[in-house]
């Protein structure tokens, strides 16, 4: 005796038949586990049905992107009053152009003691999708990212770039498409088919592939290049993170896909991206590459089997970062 819930249409042919209840007891399957029904009316189409298929598969996966998800970027500032207002409107006026979704930039302003701030709100005048956020001490640019992603409620995808414009917004718009393949793009000038149209100095490179190698041996990541600063998060990972950020220097961005891939499982896809290294840089070859390493040594003590003894060791570790003029961490997470 047939189910008498199917409520098939005599007047179908075999082969329409077959396809409506084939689709129909998918969908009773997937409302089982939890998801979201879609009813069907006898005499409904194989078009119309394969269309419904769809959409209850777009809400089993929720990795499946709206054509044009709105979009928060972020932009950390230190001192960036020279540099950073083409980078602004350039990025305004080519999502206004390019991008049929909703956009905001925020500059997070990172203990700026130079005209920054006004340089921004001049910008955000003419453009009111540019905005800001203005913190008086220095708090680093993972200080500034962690608080930036405060605001990710605000958007569908929250990203970041540098305020050098290193990535161009042609570049950032790339990760965009690519979201809807994964919970985090990030952009990459180490693999094949990433366009560099000036190289970092032969010793940025070496200190950069040491430095990749030592992540390499503490976390297993398997990414290429962690330090590139282009990268888009679905606003769920974000959140899911955010209270564990802990790290405010220029290592923060392991702290970030750290948490994201290994502790949480989210995927992560690296694509290789358009850059132009850039004149003016705010890093100090020594003194940063010392902080970075104090950061991921610290930051793979807080999640290993010794972390209990860490209280022991923080006012040395302090020290350490006073010492290198370094922005001081965030507290340690809580334990879970």
């Amino acid at each position: 005796m047939g189910d008498p819930n199917l409520n098939l249409n005599p007047n179908l042919n075999l082969k329409s038949l077959w396809t409506e209840i084939r689709i129909k007891i998918k969908i009773r399957s997937r409302i089982k586990r939890g998801t979201k029904e879609f009813e069907i009316h006898p005499g409904t189409s194989p078009a119309k049905l394969s269309a419904r298929q769809g959409a209850a598969e777009s809400v089993e996966n929720p990795r499946v992107a709206e054509v044009n998800p709105s979009v928060l970027l972020l932009i950390p500032a230190y001192n960036e009053e020279d540099r950073i207002e083409p980078v602004l409107r350039g990025y305004a006026e080519y999502f206004r152009r390019n991008y049929r979704g909703q956009f905001q930039l925020v500059a997070v302003l990172n203990g700026c003691r130079d005209n920054t701030l006004g340089v921004v709100r001049r910008v955000g005048a003419e453009f009111p999708e540019v905005s800001s956020l203005d913190f008086p001490a220095p708090i680093g640019k993972g200080g500034a990212l962690i608080e930036g992603l405060r605001l990710a409620p605000r958007a569908d995808l929250i990203g970041y770039v540098d305020a050098d414009g290193a990535t161009a917004p042609p570049a950032f718009l790339d990760l965009i498409r690519h979201a809807g393949e994964a919970d985090c793009v990030i952009g990459s000038r180490w693999m094949p088919g990433a366009v560099l149209h000036q190289m970092q100095t032969g010793r940025r490179q070496f200190a950069s592939r040491v430095f990749h190698r030592i992540v390499q041996f503490l976390f297993g990541m398997n990414i290429l290049d962690t330090q590139c600063g282009a990268k888009v998060m679905r606003r769920a990972a974000v959140e899911k993170i955010h209270p564990s950020l802990c790290i405010a220097d220029m290592a923060f961005d392991i702290n970030l896909l750290y948490l994201l891939k290994k502790r949480e499982g989210f995927r992560v896809l690296e694509v290789p991206t358009e850059w132009t290294d850039k004149t003016g840089s705010k890093v100090t070859l020594g003194r940063t590459s010392l902080t970075m390493l104090l950061s991921v040594v610290r930051l793979r003590w807080i999640y290993s089997p010794l972390a209990p003894l860490r209280k022991i060791f923080t006012p040395l570790e302090l020290l350490l970062y006073r010492k290198l003029n370094a922005p001081p961490p965030n507290p340690d997470p809580a334990r879970r």
